[in-house]
């Protein structure tokens, strides 16, 4: 598979109409450059506008789902509580010393 056949993601479209955009400020294009850059451009921002959107609804439906009503019951005790100060423990792989 070709690169051109590939869709971008949102990262390297963003990073490529950063770069137009670059370009465009400099003032050093032709005319007939400028609009080619500025037509890639609008179809690059278009294509981050719709990837936006599409994380922002897998968010929305996320929150809907699993996220929305939730009250945290404060009697369910911590898996392994972190020893008090004072006890002398290192909580071990955080490198810290509670001493």
């Amino acid at each position: 598979m070709s690169k051109a056949s590939k869709s971008p993601t949102f990262e390297s479209a963003l990073a490529e109409l950063e770069n137009i955009v670059a370009t465009m400020e400099a003032g050093q294009l032709p005319l007939e450059q400028l609009l080619s850059a500025y037509k890639r451009g609008a179809e690059l921002l278009q294509f981050c506008q719709q990837a936006l959107q599409d994380a922002q609804q897998q968010v929305r439906i996320l929150e809907a789902g699993s996220l929305q009503n939730f009250v945290a019951d404060t009697d369910i005790p911590l898996p392994n509580p972190l020893p008090q100060a004072g006890e002398g423990a290192n909580v071990k792989g955080a490198g810290v010393d509670l001493d």
